[in-house]
C-alpha cells in the first residue's frame, strides 16, 4: 500500500502544481491586458523587471524566515540562464510587434518541437510514436484555434527565431539546473530573480521606448493604475514560482504541451468577459482537438516506453549518476 500512497501523493502534487501555474498565468494575462487596455501602460519589458524585483523580495523574506536554505549555483550557469531568459522576454515582445498575430502564434507553437530536440540531444530522451503523434495533435488543435493571418518578413522571422530558441533553452535550463545542483524552485528563483530584475529594470525602459516610442517616466501614474501594477507584480511571483515548480517536476516539453491549456482557457475567458464575436466553429473544433491531444499526451507519455531517458551521466563535481528512467 505504501507505493500506491506515494504515487497518489505525487499525482496530487502534480495536479496542484499545474493548477497553481494555470491560475496564476491566466490571471496575470487578464490583469496585464486590463493594465494596457484601460491605462495605456505598454512598458512590457520594464513591467517584467518589476515582476522579478517583487519575486526577489519574496525570496529574501523566505530566506530570512528559513524557508530557503543556502545553495550554490556557479556564476557561468547563472549568467547563461539569465541570458536565455532575458532574450526570451525581449524576443517575444519584439516578435509580437514585428510579426502578424498568426505567425507569432506559429512561432510559439514551434517551441514544443524545439524543446523535444533539446531533450533528445542533451538528455537522450526517447519518445514513442503515440507520444509524438499526441504532440502533433495538440499543435494542430491550438493552431486551428489561434492562427489566422500569416505573413512573414525577414526581421520578424529573426526575432521569432531568437525568441523560440531562447525560451526553449531557458525552460530546459530550469529543469537541468534543478537536477544538476539539487536546487528547489525557491533556491533557483533566489539565484536568478535578482539578476533578471536588475538587468531588465536597466534595459527595460530603453527597450520599451524603442518599441513603443513612449517613456515610462512620462506615464501618468495614479491610484487605479498603481493598484493594477502591484496586482500584476504580486501574481507574477506565483507565475514565476509555479513555472519553476512545474518544469522541475516534469520537463520543458510536458510544460509546453499541458501549458497550451492556458491558451484554451484564455480564449474561453475572453469569450465570457469580452463577448462572443470571436467564438466560431473553427475555434470550438480547435479547442476540442487540442484537449484531446493533451489527454492523449498524458496517457501516452506515462506508459512504459512513452517517454524515457537513455543511460546518461550528469556530473556534479566528481560524482556522476546513471539515469535510465521514465520522465
Amino acid at each position: 500500500m505504501a507505493p500506491a500512497s506515494k504515487a497518489d501523493k505525487k499525482a496530487a502534487g502534480d495536479v496542484a502544481a499545474w493548477m497553481f501555474n494555470v491560475v496564476t498565468s491566466v490571471g496575470i494575462i487578464i490583469v496585464n491586458k486590463a493594465l494596457m487596455a484601460n491605462y495605456g501602460f505598454f512598458f512590457a519589458t520594464t513591467l517584467t523587471g518589476m515582476h522579478f524585483a517583487t519575486t526577489t523580495l519574496m525570496t529574501i523574506v523566505l530566506r530570512w524566515l528559513g524557508y530557503i536554505q543556502a545553495s550554490h549555483l556557479p556564476l557561468p550557469d547563472l549568467l547563461k540562464f539569465v541570458l536565455f531568459a532575458n532574450f526570451s522576454i525581449v524576443g517575444m515582445n519584439i516578435s509580437l510587434m514585428w510579426n502578424s498575430v498568426g505567425f507569432y502564434q506559429i512561432a510559439k507553437l514551434s517551441m514544443i518541437p524545439v524543446s523535444c530536440l533539446l531533450e533528445v540531444a542533451f538528455d537522450k530522451i526517447r519518445y514513442s510514436r503515440d507520444t509524438k503523434l499526441s504532440i502533433v495533435l495538440v499543435l494542430l488543435g491550438v493552431a486551428v484555434c489561434t492562427v489566422t493571418d500569416v505573413s512573414v518578413n525577414t526581421k520578424g522571422f529573426i526575432a521569432a527565431f531568437v525568441a523560440v530558441w531562447s525560451t526553449a533553452l531557458q525552460q530546459y535550463y530550469v529543469h537541468y539546473l534543478q537536477r544538476k545542483y539539487s536546487l528547489s524552485s525557491f533556491n533557483l528563483l533566489g539565484h536568478t530573480a535578482p539578476v533578471q530584475a536588475g538587468s531588465l529594470l536597466i534595459a527595460g525602459p530603453l527597450l520599451d521606448y524603442w518599441l513603443t516610442n513612449k517613456r515610462i517616466d512620462h506615464f501618468p501614474f495614479n491610484f487605479p493604475s498603481s493598484v493594477f501594477i502591484i496586482l500584476s507584480c504580486t501574481i507574477a511571483v506565483g507565475t514565476n514560482l509555479s513555472q519553476f515548480i512545474c518544469i522541475g517536476r516534469f520537463t520543458a516539453v510536458s510544460f509546453q504541451v499541458i501549458g497550451h491549456m492556458k491558451t484554451i482557457l484564455v480564449l474561453i475567458l475572453g469569450f465570457l468577459f469580452f463577448g462572443k464575436e470571436g467564438l466560431n466553429i473553427q475555434v470550438v473544433v480547435g479547442m476540442i482537438i487540442a484537449v484531446c491531444g493533451m489527454i492523449w499526451y498524458g496517457n501516452a507519455s506515462s506508459k512504459p516506453g512513452g517517454k524515457e531517458r537513455r543511460s546518461h551521466s550528469i556530473k556534479h563535481g566528481s560524482d556522476s549518476s546513471q539515469l535510465d528512467d521514465k520522465v
